[in-house]
């Protein structure tokens, strides 16, 4: 018997472990049919039905002799120990014994329907409604109830409720029909009489002088709520004039400020009579209107978030036509030109990634129906064309496309007409080449304006801006010269441009940093405003205006340092004055004999340079400039100034290097010393060539001079460069890897870099100079063949060159986007937590967007009942064959405003098999849309309704290029 007792778990009776609950694991003995005792058989199932039957009966006797607290104690127990099926099964006897007669509909109804099911009830019932509990006073307070019947009513809350208040409908509507003015029938009779017996009133007389102290008081209350307006409304940029910073005993080239005006006047009042009554009611009305519009509109917010509505300022009344400058997002260190735009210029900053209709929508928004003088466009481009935005590339050949001519005559028509002083100013050296002027021509016949553009003369970063400026007549094809930067000073003032023109490249590098700071702060704020206050600031830091200086200037004191570097001089100011002395000699012997040799037989342009006046003939019978020896000259100096920085890198760095080499003190390898600079050594021998055969050309200018067969033996000798490219990445790599493993080497770099014999340039940016100038020699090239008569000897090899040029900068661009695709692959591939490998074939990113996840209860709904949660935040990015999800993390770092953002992966689909789908904007959710893959699908939101678009556009692009590749 022990043995029994053994073999079952705590000594429990085998019958009690015979449900459906509880399965032996091994099978009965078949040598007993009873166990433990005689009155407990297995197998007999009569006799095991009787015993239960008994000891049930005995558990009910006792169970109807037990107390309630007792009853209630033996029900909990046993239903501890009840399964999950029997608990379901004691379920179905409750609800059959003790039916559901009485349920609270706003429990089991969605919270929408509960609303619409309250919105019936009058005002006195949602009182009475609100007591009933806690739950039924959040649902019949709720502003959308109450929002209606005060606006029915005329009673409009004198603010806007905050996402978090509660009530305040509800409470404006008790506030209001508290203090009715209610009149009993006998107290209306005598006030306003009856229907038989009209009210005495007032006299005529009486009523007019009512009328008019109406009418004063409500231009008072006008006057008095657009000053409150204009005090809590923080003013727009560019909207107020303050007092320019003096520096330097000049005020004419510093910041700009602008004035704010009020927007209302009260020219178009008149008390004189009815009319003014009329007037004034009619703007009363108009104005109570827009109110009640704007409050109606709050009323929903329970279901939707709304940003609080922004009050408008109203235009600064001008009595001439102001400028309109457009400004993309995608001109390196915009902001800074941004900074500095003149008062009564209309700035448009706008999204590379947008479209034609939507800049035009920007534009008119702006000028809100005004005209505008002159049109300024600030964008991307180069000689040929201009890249207007990022789908929209304006050159000869797509002017003329639908899109873009529709877009021109809107745009123009805004614009004065040329008898006025109307026409546009293009920032891009559009008249340095034949298809830029052929450009500014049809352009110009398009819109009946005369197009200004650079000529392209001054070499470097956006110094051709600051050269002379041409234009097309609308009439035929001369090109006319004006001022350099005339037009361009009308927009921004000049310190800024000169200071943005030098350094634009140097302060984008800045500005790429900055840009992502104040991200956080500044994301709801307008792409203008984040521009206007990063230009403010690096301006602010860096001051320009006190380092701006004059190229012939600030080239002097670089050679008259160097040269005093050289020597030891115990007198160094003496030393600069007689050395800057004999440079200002030099320099007007060369201009001199530079003038002589450019200057025609009769006068010529020069009338406003400083150091040609005492030579101008008397009465000159035509002005005409040999531009081909303007623009032969700056190419060589600017050809000087290249050999100068690559002679400095092979000063300043080869030369120690192998020195220290040869001495057994090597501070580099061999190898890694001909990585970096030998090709560099190659160029310099190549150009410094090129240079000694454009001076001998010089020497001997005239008009039949020819430059083309110098270019043409340069390009016969570019594989050079070529080398060069191809070895440039690898130059860099070595640069760095040697910069880590070797201090020495990172000691001789501090020591080295960014001083007076580098032009205060690195080895890196030293070694960027060769791109630089094949950009350039396309420049120069371009108006070398613009300038040069058909039938002049020389066109033909440059047009020979020139072609050779182009190939060769294509081959650079080339380059350029495959290093810039490697490198954004190899950081999206870093940020993506769990991401597998996404270099693969032919893949690289194409735009990344951060969205909002959302999650609808209910699929069931109507779409436009439906509402959303937002559930994560999501980034998109989107290949040219797939679209990758992440899970974006934002951890905000303690005691400061700065945040991080990390992406973990989330799931990944082939375009091919992606769908995608807009959701209409409803009160419940806006700039959404749904991402539909082969398992499931994706409801995603942006903040803005432009990202959405932008983003999708481009989605649908992708998916219909991956599309046709795959078939």
């Amino acid at each position: 018997m022990g043995t029994n007792l053994n073999s079952t778990p705590h000594s429990v009776k085998q019958w009690q472990l015979s449900g459906t609950d509880y399965g032996p694991q091994q099978g009965h003995s078949l040598r007993s049919e009873t166990r433990f005792s005689t009155w407990t058989p297995l197998n007999n199932k009569q006799s095991n039905l009787q015993l239960f039957e008994e000891r049930m009966n005995l558990v009910l006797h006792w169970f109807d002799l037990w107390t309630d607290k007792q009853r209630k104690h033996l029900l909990h127990s046993l239903l501890t120990r009840c399964t999950e099926s029997q608990l379901k099964y004691c379920r179905d006897l409750l609800i059959v014994a003790v039916p559901v007669t009485q349920v609270d509909f706003t429990v089991v109804l969605p919270r929408f329907l509960s609303l619409y099911v309250m919105s019936f009830l009058s005002p006195r019932d949602l009182c009475s409604a609100a007591q009933v509990s806690w739950h039924w006073r959040v649902l019949a307070e709720q502003d959308c109830i109450w929002a209606d019947r005060c606006i029915r009513r005329g009673w409009f809350l004198p603010y806007t409720p905050g996402e978090n208040e509660f009530g305040a409908w509800k409470n404006h509507y008790v506030s209001c029909v508290s203090t009715l003015d209610w009149l009993t029938p006998r107290e209306a009779a005598e006030q306003y009489g009856t229907l038989n017996h009209q009210s005495t009133g007032m006299t005529e007389e009486e009523e007019e002088k009512r009328k008019e102290r109406r009418i004063r008081q409500m231009i008072r209350d006008k006057l008095q709520e657009e000053k409150r307006l204009s005090m809590r409304t923080r003013r727009a940029w560019g909207s107020c004039i303050k007092q320019e910073r003096v520096r330097g005993g000049s005020s004419q080239t510093g910041r700009p400020r602008s004035v704010t005006t009020g927007s209302f006047s009260l020219g178009s009042l008149s008390l004189d009579g009815w009319s003014a009554a009329q007037s004034l009611e009619g703007v009363r009305a108009s104005s109570s209107f827009s109110e009640r519009m704007n409050k109606a509109s709050g009323a929903l917010s329970c279901f939707t978030h709304r940003p609080a509505p922004q009050h408008a300022v109203s235009p600064i009344r001008r009595t001439t036509p102001a400028l309109l400058l457009l400004i993309s997002n995608r001109v390196p260190a915009y902001e800074l030109v941004l900074g500095g735009v003149k008062a009564g210029v209309i700035v448009v900053v706008y999204d590379h990634r947008g479209t034609l209709p939507a800049l035009l929508t920007q534009v008119e928004s702006a000028i809100s129906g005004q005209g505008a003088l002159r049109l300024g466009l600030l964008a991307p481009g180069g000689t040929e064309e201009i890249h207007l935005l990022h789908s929209s590339i304006l050159s000869n050949r797509t002017l003329l496309t639908p899109d873009h001519r529709e877009f021109w005559e809107k745009l123009c028509g805004w614009v004065a007409p040329t008898e006025d002083d109307g026409g546009i100013d293009i920032f891009s050296p559009l008249a340095a080449s034949a298809s830029g002027v052929a450009l500014i021509q049809t352009l110009s016949t398009l819109t009946g304006l005369e197009v200004w553009a650079p000529m392209g003369l001054v070499t470097g970063s956006f110094q051709n801006i600051l050269s002379e400026w041409s234009h097309s007549s609308v009439c035929g094809s001369r090109l006319s010269n004006q001022p350099p930067a005339g037009p361009a000073f009308q927009y921004v003032c000049e310190s800024v441009l000169r200071g943005w023109c030098r350094e634009a490249k140097w302060m984008e590098e800045a500005l790429g940093e900055l840009r992502g700071c104040p991200g956080p702060q500044l994301q709801q704020a307008s792409l203008q405003a984040r521009g206007r206050a990063l230009g403010n600031f690096l301006w602010e830091k860096i001051c320009l205006e006190e380092l701006s200086l004059s190229k012939d200037l600030s080239e002097a004191l670089t050679e008259g340092l160097t040269a005093l570097t050289r020597q030891e001089e115990t007198r160094p100011l003496e030393f600069l004055s007689v050395f800057l002395t004999r440079w200002s000699e030099e320099k007007e012997g060369e201009e001199n004999i530079g003038e002589d040799k450019l200057l025609t037989k009769g006068a010529d342009d020069f009338s406003l340079a400083p150091h040609s006046s005492k030579r101008l003939l008397p009465e000159p019978p035509q002005m005409v400039l040999d531009w081909r020896g303007v623009v032969a000259r700056e190419l060589h100096h600017s050809e000087c100034l290249y050999l100068g920085r690559l002679g400095a890198v092979l000063k300043v760095y080869q030369e120690p290097l192998t020195a220290a080499l040869n001495s057994n003190r090597a501070i580099l390898s061999y190898a890694d010393t001909q990585i970096i600079l030998s090709p560099v050594a190659q160029i310099l021998e190549l150009n410094r060539v090129f240079q000694i055969d454009l001076w001998a050309r010089l020497q001997q200018w005239g008009a039949e001079q020819c430059v083309g067969e110098v270019f043409v033996k340069l390009c016969s000798s570019l594989r050079v460069y070529t080398n060069y490219f191809n070895n440039y990445t690898t130059a860099l790599c070595t640069i760095d890897k040697c910069r880590e493993t070797k201090p020495a080497f990172r000691a001789f770099l501090k020591r080295a870099d960014r001083t007076l014999a580098t032009h205060m340039l690195s080895l890196q940016e030293l070694l960027l100079c060769p791109v630089w100038r094949i950009e350039e020699y396309v420049t120069l090239l371009q108006a070398l063949s613009l300038h040069t008569d058909p039938g002049h000897p020389d066109h033909t090899h440059l047009s020979s060159a020139l072609t050779t040029m182009l190939r060769y900068r294509e081959f650079i661009l080339k380059l350029k986007r495959n290093s810039e695709r490697d490198r954004l692959m190899e950081e999206t591939q870093q940020m993506i937590q769990g991401c597998p490998n996404l270099s693969e074939g032919n893949r690289q990113l194409v735009i990344t967007q951060d969205v909002a996840l959302l999650g609808s209860p209910d699929e069931q709904i109507p779409d436009s009942l439906r509402t959303y949660e937002h559930v994560s935040d999501v980034g998109l990015f989107l290949f040219n064959d797939a679209l990758v999800l992440t899970r974006r993390n934002v951890h905000h770092t303690p005691f400061t405003l700065a945040h991080r953002s990390t992406h973990t992966f989330l799931a990944s689909v082939a375009l091919t098999s992606l769908a995608v789908r807009e959701i209409t904007h409803t009160r419940y959710v806006c700039h959404a849309f749904v991402l539909e893959g082969p398992c499931r699908s994706w409801v995603c939101a942006t903040e803005r309704g432009e990202e959405r678009d932008y983003f999708l556009s481009v989605l649908r692009s992708a998916i219909t290029s991956a599309l046709t590749g795959h078939q």
